[in-house]
């Protein structure tokens, strides 16, 4: 048995290469899921009118979606990391299909919460598993590699209020059937995924591949701690503008559902955007710098928000979006920096935590809105992002080395 030294295996984990192909692929994949997903928050005005909902209902929705979405996405991981299953992310497709399918046709808001569920099963095997797949078709450019798989979805998260727009609330909520021929573009993408990722497996099969330098127990619980933390002040936020930023215009400045979903739209483009730097830089210049300042530096923006006209609001939505969504690409792979050995549960962690925050914010925000109105939820929400300043707590760390070797017979 030959074995190479722990700086051929540095020098071979960097020189392989960054497989752009799958990653294009997996980020194409999350943008079509997203932006289904994102119809769900984009036609809330119309559920609203068609169902009577109160903004407590509302909430209830997307608590909904993103507790089953959360709730599994750890288990998803648990599972992958013992048994990788390649073939799981179309199978998965298929529930977010279902839940778009029943979603155009709910005669009930019961119904229309299975629908929701449905598509939150889906998004719960997707993320942990396609985040995975982005990291082994990395090449070792970590950051650059999430950013890449997180632009497609931040992309498609902002087309869905178009797709919303243009035909959902111009046509009514039976147009939504329409989105499955999405879902069905996905499962092909997906499948071609899954093919890559089985031969990824196969080739692995020759090679024993040995996580470096474990953190001590003590530090990784702390670190993952703030990290989960800074994701709570950020989620609630994101939240308050996902779920209810279309409800604050028509309130505030008397604009039509149309025209906020446009507005609506150049918040999520920029949210892409910021996801798309977030990472490249983490790899540069450390992910807790960048950390430190996406969520501590946008506080400024944030409590300004509520007091200004809608050309001010307009920018200050595109700065925040910029710099609250930066983070989560530096988080994400901080946690997977310090945990190399669990990949699909630190994936399914945080996404699925994130979610569940997600969700319980707008549910949490909902009440607070029924009660107090929607202008207060952004006077409060406007502090969340001081607990940044939680980041001081965060070792600096890089990504641990990996010695590999390779079974063969010593000729």
């Amino acid at each position: 048995m030959n074995e190479i030294s722990p700086a051929e295996a540095i020098q071979s984990q960097h020189e392989e290469a960054t497989r752009f192909g799958v990653l294009g692929a997996i980020s194409l994949a999350h943008l079509l899921n997203d932006m289904m997903q994102s119809l769900i928050v984009a036609i809330y005005p119309l559920l609203k009118g068609d169902f009577q909902l109160s903004f407590f209902q509302i909430g209830a929705i997307t608590l909904t979606f993103q507790l089953t979405a959360s709730l599994l996405q750890p288990v998803v991981g648990m599972v992958t990391d013992k048994r990788p299953m390649p073939y799981s992310l179309p199978i998965g497709m298929c529930f977010t299909l279902c839940g778009l399918a029943l979603l155009s046709v709910a005669p009930s808001y019961a119904i229309l919460l299975i629908a929701v569920a449905l598509i939150g099963c889906g998004s719960s095997v997707f993320h942990p598993e396609s985040s995975r797949v982005a990291r082994l078709a990395s090449g070792g450019r970590y950051g650059f590699a999430q950013s890449v798989f997180m632009i497609g979805g931040n992309v498609g998260s902002a087309l869905g209020p178009l797709l919303a727009g243009w035909v959902v609330l111009r046509d009514g909520r039976g147009s939504v059937g329409w989105a499955t021929l999405i879902a069905l573009l996905a499962i092909v993408v997906l499948l071609q995924v899954g093919r890559w990722y089985q031969a990824h497996l196969n080739e692995r099969k020759h090679r024993r591949v040995a996580e470096g330098a474990r953190y001590p127990k003590p530090l990784v619980a702390r670190t993952i701690g703030v990290l989960l933390l800074l994701l709570f002040s950020k989620y609630f936020y994101l939240a308050s503008i996902s779920s209810y930023y279309e409800f604050y215009l028509i309130h505030q400045f008397g604009l039509s559902a149309r025209s906020a979903t446009i507005h609506l739209f150049v918040y999520l483009a920029a949210v892409a955007v910021g996801s798309m730097i977030g990472g490249p830089i983490g790899d540069r210049i450390g992910r807790k710098t960048v950390i430190w300042i996406s969520i501590l530096g946008v506080a400024p923006f944030t409590l300004l928000l509520p007091h200004v006209g809608l050309i001010w609001t307009t920018a200050l939505s595109v700065v925040i979006g910029l710099g609250i969504a930066s983070a989560f690409p530096a988080i994400i792979v901080y946690a997977q920096d310090m945990v190399p050995h669990r990949i699909g549960v630190m994936s399914g962690l945080f996404y699925g935590f994130s979610f569940g925050m997600g969700g319980i914010g707008a549910a949490v925000l909902g009440v607070i809105a029924d009660h107090y109105g929607i202008v207060f939820v952004y006077q409060v929400c406007a502090f969340l992002p001081l607990l940044g300043v939680l980041a001081v707590f965060l070792p600096d760390i890089r990504p641990p080395a990996r010695a590999i070797r390779v079974n063969s017979e010593s000729t």
